[in-house]
């Protein structure tokens, strides 16, 4: 009898150290965890004992969880895989992505990403691809971020390279995006769609358009929403929808919006079938071209925007009723 009970317990005692062993990957994941100039990745990742970079406070983040910064510091390039917060407010949080992406989101299609309070920047000598590059999620939050010289080759070369493969949503708040080749380029790929908000962010000086929008390549659609926002100095165009036959319809909403000094292509453009601009409360001025309609393409105007000044206005807008 005492064989039996003793055997029970060892046998008790194994399976609970076995399920421990399981379980501490787990377990080790935090809900929070902290990134410092002056950290080491092989630290827990804590309050007091800080992670030196992003990739390394990641893996030891658990999915929803959020990684914050105790003092400025460069904390590197991360790739995300499921849902989590990068927030690092009233701290400088640089992000150098020399020769590479700055961000990438490849999660799961329910999972939700926020950035905040990044500076994600390259460097003449060595520029960087994408500064975020989305391919799969449920949203991506950028608030409060400067992205900024990322002029890699195409297809490359976007401060905010958002192409997803699912119906996904972007919101762009409190940005300033600068010194890209395009500085949001939004292009979802096979069957997915774009949902895409940007508020009160300057989006200004970059190489070819400010907020890019093609419809090739997909069937999803896609809808953009500019609001109290700066597109401007940027060498190709403020606003830009592109599409080709067959493409996904591309409709956007701009509201209180400054378009001025961009290039050739216009302040606002929509070029192609299934393109459909809408824009009010807007100044649009200061362009090689103020609104560049072809192919196809529609701008509406609702009667109360300022298109003057440009080297040529363009083709005024017909106007539509507020509704």
């Amino acid at each position: 009898m005492i064989m039996k009970i003793l055997g029970y317990l060892l046998s008790s005692l194994f399976l609970a150290l076995a399920m421990a062993v399981i379980a501490t990957p787990a377990s080790a994941q935090a809900t929070r965890t902290w990134v410092s100039g002056v950290g080491d990745d092989a630290n827990p990742c804590s309050r007091t004992a800080p992670c030196k970079t992003f990739a390394g406070a990641i893996s030891k983040t658990a999915a929803g969880g959020e990684i914050n910064c105790i003092d400025p510091g460069g904390f590197g390039t991360v790739t995300i895989t499921k849902s989590i917060t990068i927030a690092c407010e009233d701290v400088e949080a640089g992000v150098l992505n020399a020769g590479v992406n700055g961000v990438i989101v490849n999660a799961l299609a329910t999972d939700v990403v926020v950035l905040r309070d990044l500076d994600i920047d390259s460097t003449p000598a060595s520029p960087g691809l994408n500064g975020v590059r989305f391919l799969v999620g449920a949203a991506l939050f950028v608030e409060d971020c400067v992205i900024r010289d990322n002029t890699g080759a195409a297809p490359n070369g976007m401060g905010i390279n958002f192409a997803p493969s699912v119906a996904a949503e972007l919101y762009v708040n409190n940005t300033t995006i600068t010194g890209n080749n395009d500085g949001i380029h939004v292009q979802p790929t096979g069957t997915g769609s774009a949902k895409v908000t940007i508020e009160n962010s300057s989006i200004e000086n970059n190489n070819l358009a400010g907020v890019k929008a093609d419809g090739t390549g997909s069937t999803g659609g896609i809808n953009i929403s500019v609001v109290n926002s700066n597109v401007s100095g940027n060498t190709n165009s403020g606003i830009s929808l592109f599409n080709s036959a067959g493409g996904a319809a591309i409709i956007t909403m701009v509201d209180r919006v400054l378009a001025a000094n961009n290039g050739a292509n216009g302040g606002l453009r929509a070029d192609g079938p299934s393109t459909t601009l809408r824009v009010g409360n807007s100044t649009i001025s200061g362009n090689t071209t103020g609104t560049a309609i072809n192919n196809g393409g529609v701008i509406n105007s609702y009667g109360n925007n300022e298109i003057n000044g440009n080297t040529s206005d363009g083709p005024n807008p017909p106007v539509i009723p507020l509704h």
